[in-house]
């Protein structure tokens, strides 16, 4: 299979999609790895180390999505890549479509095979190739927070962990999976007093046993979530629908009781978000100011420390691009159960319930 590798070309995305080991692992598997000159600079791999690997650098995207029979990029298609995408090309990046009518429509429009790392689902019910991702952004969503929280960015002025003789922040985490359980160890390492809310008992528990002393366990309602908002420094938005729209936790209306200068960080930004109030944003442009709250929304957290994520998501998605590159999408779930829940699209028919639920679309 014609493997294509683009730049990635979303605003402050420095990541890029194949390492120079992966491409010499798809050129050994009888593969070609076409590269988009540069495409790996963000992440410290220049074109010579792709050419070593046996990959072909091109110059701009066109050739490459001209030529290519699956296309792997990190972030979904944006810009002028939509209009490069053709009928029956296997598209494998992060969609996130639940978020994003627009994007499906378009991508619907040009008949795609869309594969989705965030919703490939192993037989553990794990998400492996969203994991990784959700690592980073949980650890970076209190480096971030605790930045937004000095008072030269809008916050209230609060370090995390405080001093001796001054009380540490409280931090309010919402979700304790991938991301929370990242945010909650970072947050408690800083010294914070740290709330982590969620639905599933289980998890609580085991996050009970695990966790330091500075870490508490609530079970998540509306009742508690409301209480805990008012009183925290920093909230962590966490929330996953493997697939759909993120729920929203806190009602825009709650903004008014909380602290001035508290500081929200929603991850779940591109699935919709928790918040009623968050909307995307960028690296250059991060936040905005809405009854005294600081607002994250930063779509592409990971995307910042391009060489720590680069490295991490394609450890997790290298073996499935040579599994299916290596059977086609139409051997997909025989080559890999994983597959299934991966497949969001079939050239032009919407195959993922989730996705649908979120547009009042059928499948």
């Amino acid at each position: 299979m014609l493997i294509g590798i683009p730049r990635e070309i979303k605003e402050d995305e420095y990541r890029v999609a194949m390492l120079p080991v992966g491409a010499a692992m798809a050129v050994r598997e009888g593969h070609s790895v076409l590269i988009e000159r540069g495409a790996g600079v963000g992440s410290g791999y220049d074109d010579a180390q792709y050419e070593s690997a046996g990959a072909t650098m091109v110059d701009g995207p066109a050739t490459l999505f001209e030529r290519a029979d699956m296309i792997v990029k990190v972030k979904a298609p944006v810009g002028d890549e939509l209009a490069m995408l053709r009928r029956g090309q296997v598209i494998f990046t992060y969609f996130h479509f639940a978020a994003d009518r627009a994007l499906t429509d378009t991508c619907l429009s040009a008949g795609i095979h869309a594969v989705a790392y965030e919703t490939l689902t192993d037989a553990q019910g794990r998400l492996p190739l969203l994991t990784p991702m959700s690592e980073v952004a949980g650890k970076m969503s209190i480096q971030e927070g605790a930045k937004y929280l000095e008072r030269p960015m809008m916050g209230r002025g609060i370090l995390l962990g405080g001093v001796p003789g001054v009380e540490p922040a409280n931090v309010m985490i919402l979700g304790a999976g991938v991301v929370g359980t990242n945010a909650a160890y970072v947050a408690a390492g800083l010294g914070a007093r740290v709330f982590i809310l969620d639905i599933n008992l289980d998890r609580l528990r085991y996050l009970d046993d695990v966790m330091p002393p500075n870490v508490h366990t609530l079970y998540s309602h509306e009742h508690a979530i409301a209480e805990h908002a008012q009183l925290a420094d920093l909230i962590i938005g966490a929330v996953l629908i493997p697939g759909g729209r993120t729920p929203v936790l806190i009602q825009r209306n709650l903004l008014a009781r909380m602290k001035t200068g508290a500081v929200i960080v929603d991850v779940g930004v591109d699935q919709g978000g928790c918040i009623e109030s968050i909307k995307p944003t960028t690296h250059r442009n991060p936040t905005y100011v809405i009854d005294g709250v600081v607002h994250y929304g930063v779509t592409n957290m990971p995307g910042a420390v391009g060489r720590t994520s680069t490295q991490a998501l394609c450890h997790a998605t290298q073996p499935y691009v040579l599994k299916l590159a290596g059977a086609g999408i139409d051997q997909l779930s025989e080559i890999d159960p994983a597959f299934t829940a991966a497949r969001n699209m079939r050239e032009g028919r919407l195959t993922n319930q989730a996705v649908a639920d979120a547009h009042g679309l059928t499948i």
